[in-house]
């Protein structure tokens, strides 16, 4: 698909604001282009990682839930919807509900991931979370600064198995992710916070172009 020029722009700010991912520029058009893809069919977002990782899923999770950087206003079908719901607030969720791409952080769940690391296999938390939501259209997003956490490879194997694309944020270096993603973006760092570093703008400019091309 070929990206509005909005969303190039987004792509281009970034790299002027931190040129040290010029490297991984293809890389961010193409993981927007398969989140684009996911959506306008349906799919959903499914995110893994794990310590500052899952923090960076929960933000990631936020910004696509709600308008970040557009409003993103319900469509007009949806308004009638609510005023014909009878309530008397109608007008005032109408104003302030905004349409969301869903997103679902696998981070999140402490009650079936201790479940999971108690009764089965600690390293499955998130493989067992994507067998159970995962469907064909739904998109993985998959963070370590290593590349070779466990538990991350262990979901993006799942993924590769039932049909589910999956974008890779990692750093430079030769990782397990590397052969086990559809995207994988490698910041020029090796150090886990100075990759944690360049994965924010990374993400905050893949959620702006995806939110453009959606809503724009």
């Amino acid at each position: 698909m070929r990206l509005k020029t909005k969303s190039e722009e987004y792509l281009s700010s970034m790299c002027a604001r931190h040129p040290a991912l010029l490297s991984v520029q293809g890389q961010v058009r193409q993981a927007a282009e398969i989140i684009c893809a996911s959506c306008k069919t349906g799919g959903k977002v499914l995110l893994c990682g794990n310590g500052g990782s899952a923090a960076d899923c929960q933000h990631i999770a936020g910004e696509l839930m709600k308008g970040f950087l557009l409003k993103r206003e319900p469509p007009r079908d949806d308004v009638e919807k609510l005023k014909a719901s009878g309530f008397a607030d109608w007008e005032s969720l109408a104003q302030s509900l905004q349409k969301g791409i869903p997103a679902i952080s696998l981070a999140e769940h402490s009650a079936l991931s201790t479940a999971v690391i108690n009764d089965t296999d600690p390293y499955i938390t998130f493989a067992q979370q994507l067998y159970a939501l995962g469907r064909p259209g739904d998109v993985l997003i998959a963070i370590s600064t290593s590349g070779n956490a466990r538990n991350v490879i262990c979901a993006l194997k799942v993924a590769r198995a039932f049909g589910i694309p999956s974008i890779g944020l990692t750093g430079s270096r030769p990782s397990k992710m590397d052969d086990l993603c559809d995207t994988i973006i490698k910041v020029p760092e090796t150090e886990t916070f100075k990759v944690q570093e360049l994965h924010l703008p990374v993400y905050h400019t893949l959620c702006m172009m995806v939110e453009e091309e959606l809503f724009g």
